[in-house]
């Protein structure tokens, strides 16, 4: 039987609290990456995400502390290495991988956040971080990308918002309009206060969407690298609240500044149940006629 047939019923997922520390090597880093993903597949994991800002690890091997675009021109050098890294892991592993994210320059030079999804069946996508914090865009000159879109997998339509994004209904809701049921959050905070600002507004992403969210994020400290000094995360996996989810809507969750690896199988036929037939009916029970999330296209 192909894992095809799971997008009308289980799907397992994992995301890594994943350790920032100083490098060796780029095979150590690599060697890292293949490591977590191999432990998800082995446990027949569908899908494993890493957190935000993921690659930043790699200039811990330079010589001098880089800053801003010297940073960015420096890990260029490694996107390449990167993406054919996460390819080949998908493929070897049978596993959809969201990569956490890089900082990159786009076409017109600009330095954007992306994650990178690859998928078991050989395709890519990317999706920019839309709200650069004002952290990113006064240590890198982050700039917001315009594009918002649902990634097609054998397990059914899944999408991603970086960090930062998911304190934005309106980003999610145009998601779920698209059709994604499960929303991965790579993420990276310093302190607790910032990781409760992303956990809490992803609790009520997964509420008011009838949906799953999946949120990765970095633990311990990364000497060497502007803006990356201390980092805190407790990767979780939420559900709606309501008869048929995980109790208080935690289908899984980390230890708090432990590294690990954190998995829950999760039913989507649950969300449909629940948008169809719950205690509550989010999205049955908006007011259109009163408002919508309108996206204006800004590309040409």
């Amino acid at each position: 039987m192909t894992q095809t047939t799971k997008a009308a019923s289980r799907v397992r997922v994992a995301a890594v609290n994943y350790r920032q520390e100083r490098l060796a090597s780029w095979n150590a880093f690599s060697e890292k990456i293949e490591e977590w993903t191999r432990l998800a597949a082995d446990y027949h994991c569908d899908f494993i995400c890493f957190p935000e800002f993921l690659s930043l690890q790699l200039l811990t091997l330079e010589t001098r502390l880089l800053r801003g675009s010297a940073a960015i021109d420096r890990l260029a050098h490694y996107t390449e290495p990167l993406l054919a890294l996460f390819k080949k892991l998908a493929h070897d592993q049978r596993i959809n991988i969201i990569g956490g994210s890089h900082l990159q320059r786009n076409a017109a030079g600009l330095c954007e956040n992306i994650t990178h999804v690859f998928t078991r069946q050989g395709q890519h996508f990317q999706q920019g971080k839309i709200h650069p914090t004002p952290s990113e865009r006064m240590a890198w000159d982050v700039h917001g990308s315009s594009k918002l879109q649902m990634i097609p997998t054998d397990c059914g339509p899944i999408a991603v918002l970086i960090c930062y994004d998911s304190e934005f209904p309106e980003l999610s809701r145009h998601l779920i309009d698209q059709g994604a049921k499960m929303i991965f959050v790579p993420f990276c905070t310093d302190d607790r206060q910032g990781y409760l600002r992303v956990r809490l507004c992803s609790q009520a992403r997964a509420i008011e969407n009838q949906c799953y969210m999946v949120l990765s994020g970095n633990v311990g400290l990364l000497p060497g690298v502007f803006n990356m000094d201390i980092q805190y995360a407790q990767s979780c996996i939420l559900t709606p609240c309501d008869f048929g989810f995980a109790r208080d809507g935690i289908a899984a969750e980390a230890e708090p500044n432990s590294e690990g690896l954190i998995m829950a199988e999760l039913r989507l036929d649950d969300l449909d149940h629940a948008r169809a037939a719950g205690t509550v009916r989010n999205l049955a029970d908006r007011r259109l006629d009163l408002y919508q999330v309108q996206w204006k296209d800004t590309q040409p």
